[in-house]
């Protein structure tokens, strides 16, 4: 199952109840975050996502308000006592500004920090048994990486109640999940299908960061379960969009409908508006399956 937290949905500047970038993805039993504002802490602590159990953490640009709650957030847990390993994914240059951080601050991190310093190409980024991450470059005015979440599942699932009647061994269990049909000591063949069940699709979920309107990115997003994408203003600002390397509402809702993805999150909303309803009105009159992005809600990929 896939599903991602939203725990910051503003842009640059925070807003009164709204904070900086950060999500986390819950794949099984993985968490993974996706940039870390400022208050990122607190709002684990408010909305009970658990920082111990964070397992990878991508970032996608070194504008502060997709970065600063990283150095907090990595001492908090190494004074909680992690032991497990935890995987950075982000621009090259963060790893020198969090050793800065650390040396100045007479701070060590006492579990195993792994910094893998993001390419400047797009493709593959992460491959393991549960899922793939993808990564592409966005335009902004610095260097800028969206993300394609890709879970992995096996083609067929355990039919526990079946593989319990024909006393099929646990170390089968791969094998079974793989099509292969189980063959008992008497030579009779149990078929496949009478010991599994067709597995539910795998799902995707794409992360758009800051980034002027283009359409280069598309191939990577193409036919996502769900997209987020930043909508930083109305679409009455499309010039002040373009010059501050943002996008709208309903450039957002576009690529959505161009990229023919299932469903929409937009959030990373300029401060300078109270309300957000009309993000929604416009997204929708141009991509009708569109959600606003809310502060500690969990959405089902």
């Amino acid at each position: 199952m896939l599903s991602v937290t939203t725990l910051g949905i503003n842009s640059a500047l925070p807003a009164y109840g709204r904070h900086p970038t950060s999500q986390v993805i819950h794949l099984d039993n993985l968490s993974i975050m996706v940039d870390c504002g400022e208050g990122t802490q607190m709002q684990m602590l408010k909305y009970k996502v658990k920082r111990g159990r964070l397992d990878y953490i991508f970032i996608s640009h070194l504008h502060g308000d997709h970065y600063l709650g990283l150095p907090g957030l990595l001492n908090s847990l190494s004074l909680s006592g992690r032991t497990s390993e935890l995987h950075v994914y982000a621009p090259a240059a963060l790893e020198e500004i969090l050793q800065l951080h650390f040396k100045v601050a007479n701070t060590s991190i006492n579990f195993p920090l792994h910094f893998h310093a993001l390419p400047i190409s797009e493709g593959k980024l992460l491959e393991t048994n549960a899922f793939q991450v993808d990564t592409f470059l966005t335009e902004h005015r610095i260097e800028c990486h969206g993300f394609v979440f890709k879970e992995k599942k096996n083609p067929r699932s355990i039919d526990a109640e079946k593989v319990k009647s024909y006393d099929i061994p646990y170390s089968f269990y791969d094998q079974l999940q793989m099509g292969e049909d189980f063959v008992q000591t008497n030579g009779y063949v149990v078929y496949n299908k009478e010991l599994t069940l067709a597995n539910t699709p795998s799902k995707s979920y794409a992360f758009c960061a800051d980034t002027r309107y283009i359409e280069s990115f598309i191939p990577y997003v193409q036919g996502v379960d769900m997209l987020y994408h930043e909508a930083t203003y109305l679409d009455d600002l499309q010039e002040k969009a373009y010059e501050r390397y943002h996008s709208t509402s309903k450039q957002a809702a576009t690529l959505a409908l161009k990229a023919d993805v299932k469903r929409l999150l937009i959030g990373h909303f300029s401060s300078k508006y109270e309300y957000l309803d009309m993000f929604l009105e416009e997204a929708k009159s141009v991509f009708s399956n569109t959600e606003i992005a809310k502060e500690g809600f969990t959405f089902d990929v």
